[in-house]
């Protein structure tokens, strides 16, 4: 019988081959995919037409970064929360009150520029709001695709959704300068406000499909906390973090002053700025085309690595240049280096880590990306207010190069190839009653021949980080002096249900280490198991329960 230490290992049928565009065979996911990108263009609508009116208005490098910060800010403080929200309520009814929030406050921003009543305080705290109804939103859509396709087109589906982002980078910025150079700030704000209703539609006419879970979710609160427990345990997870935060922290100047160098620099008006942005998003959109080939014959990392460098040259380019053509030339490259670190930050992300933690590793991730496009876009700014965008904007692209070779030393690679799909392996627990039973300490014997000591040490120590990231709170190995090789491996975990989600969550790479574990014991034989729980009565009859292979 199969046990928390170890079990048979059926082979995994290899993945047939998919087109990068089967995920939108499914009509919900194309429905919602056409939604969204209807949303992102009017999210870069809105995003030149407040750097513009920001610009225009104010001259100040420092309250024109200030509204990229507005944006990302609320990101930064409410990711986590809106992460532990999504793996634990009913995400379509979730997301329709957000949007409905998002569309009442991008209304009211359009209503006042109408009225010619928007000042720079105004804008900046509406785009606050806005920003927050985004943060709420990300990881719950993030974490829905796997409900609208199936398995074997996750992946696809995840790298659409980059390539819809970016199609409206590249169509978004070109359509708010237009309108905000023809018609006005306030019907840019008006068509940002219109573009929240096809999603929500989608929403609401969505038929999510619902099955009764086995266990009830978890509390909030412990929510937050295992999935804080999950990232501070995963090498694969603090890899990506780390070079995420090295990367956007610098990275976020060119952004936030672009609009400074097309009015300042260039004389230029919205058109030449939204001209600009499109074609990042240009280059990010083929970058997005380009990058499986670039990986599968250079690699993750080396592509992230090339990339940076690639994106520091392109801030360069715009320090010090001032013609037109070049400065375009540039920033589509600019885009495909973008999306090259991005998407495959990503899908670090997304495949590194099981489901029931998804969406909290998601917004780990969402948090740091745009703690550094806040906190950099306003550090960058201060240094252009004070000594000009181009010292602002080589000193970034300088201090980018370092932090990139800095960085290398955290491989994204590993991560992607984790299977993290349940394994389902161990059998059920035996059962500890109708009361939640707490704390539950589980011991694993194991008696490995000496001479595999030396193999077994390192493996087992794999295991215990395994166990902490799924829900033990405290890990540790004791062996038997007087017979070498018999080793008792112990976890504890809060309560017996915290054990039972422990259950649940055991993926097949952990389930492939507990066989190469099985293979260095004696004779084959299956570790033994056991649970202790607190005792519910001054003499209980058992105080143990055994769970033997």
């Amino acid at each position: 019988m199969p046990s928390e230490a170890s079990v048979a290992v059926e082979p995994q049928a290899p993945a047939a081959a998919v087109s990068p565009w089967a995920p939108l065979g499914h009509p919900t996911f194309r429905a919602l995919w056409l939604a969204v990108l209807a949303s992102h263009v009017g999210t870069w609508i809105h995003d030149v037409a407040a750097a513009w009116f920001m610009s225009e208005r104010t001259g100040s490098p420092l309250l024109v970064a200030a509204v990229q910060s507005a944006t990302t800010l609320p990101v930064v403080v409410f990711a986590l929360i809106a992460g532990a929200f999504a793996d634990t309520v009913d995400r379509r009814r979730y997301l329709i009150v957000i949007q409905l929030w998002m569309l009442v406050m991008a209304t009211l921003l359009a209503v006042i520029a109408l009225w010619g009543e928007l000042n720079a305080w105004t804008l900046l705290g509406l785009t606050f709001a806005l920003g927050m109804g985004a943060a709420m939103a990300m990881p719950a859509q993030a974490a829905i695709t796997s409900e609208l396709v199936p398995r074997a087109l996750l992946a696809p589906a995840v790298a659409l959704s980059s390539i819809g982002t970016n199609i409206a980078r590249a169509v978004g910025p070109a359509l708010g300068g237009l309108l905000v150079a023809r018609l006005g700030t306030g019907w840019a704000f008006s068509l940002d406000a219109v573009s929240y209703l096809g999603v929500l539609l989608v929403l609401v006419s969505w038929r999510r499909l619902t099955s009764a879970a086995a266990l009830p979710p978890e509390p909030f609160g412990l929510a937050l906390r295992s999935g804080l427990r999950y990232a501070a345990r995963s090498n694969d997870v603090r890899s990506v973090l780390l070079k995420a935060a090295f990367f956007y922290v610098f990275a976020s100047a060119l952004p936030a002053q672009l609009a400074i160098v097309v009015r300042g620099e260039l004389g230029a008006g919205a058109g030449t700025y939204g001209l600009l942005l499109t074609c990042i998003g240009a280059g990010a959109v083929s970058g997005a085309i380009l990058l499986p080939r670039l990986r599968s014959r250079l690699g993750t990392d080396r592509v992230v690595v090339l990339a940076t460098m690639l994106y520091a040259l392109t801030m360069l380019t715009v320090a010090q240049v001032r013609q037109l053509p070049i400065l375009g030339v540039a920033l589509v490259a600019n885009g495909l280096a973008w999306i090259s670190v991005l998407s495959s930050l990503q899908a670090a992300t997304h495949i590194s880590v099981p489901g029931w933690v998804r969406a909290r590793a998601l917004s780990l991730y969402i948090m740091v990306f745009s703690a550094g496009m806040a906190g950099g876009g306003l550090l960058w700014g201060a240094v252009a207010q004070r000594f000009g965008v181009s010292v602002s904007l080589t000193v970034a692209a300088l201090a980018l190069v370092l932090a990139g070779a800095f960085a290398s030393r955290f491989r994204l690679n590993p991560a992607l190839t984790r299977d993290t799909a349940p394994s389902h392996h161990w059998p059920a627990p035996p059962d500890a009653g109708a009361t939640d039973p707490g704390p539950v300490l589980v011991t694993v014997e194991y008696r490995v021949a000496p001479a595999d000591l030396a193999l077994f040490w390192p493996l087992i120590h794999q295991l215990g980080d395994s166990r902490r990231r799924d829900g033990a709170v405290q890990w540790g190995l004791v062996e038997d002096p007087m017979e070498p090789g018999c080793v008792l491996e112990y976890f504890i975990l809060g309560t017996w249900m915290e054990h039972l989600r422990q259950h649940e969550r055991v993926t097949r790479e952990e389930q492939a280490l507990q066989e190469r574990l099985r293979a260095l014991l004696q004779d084959g034989a299956a570790p033994r198991v056991r649970h202790f729980v607190t005792p519910q009565s001054p003499h209980p009859p058992h105080a143990s329960r055994e769970n033997t292979a």
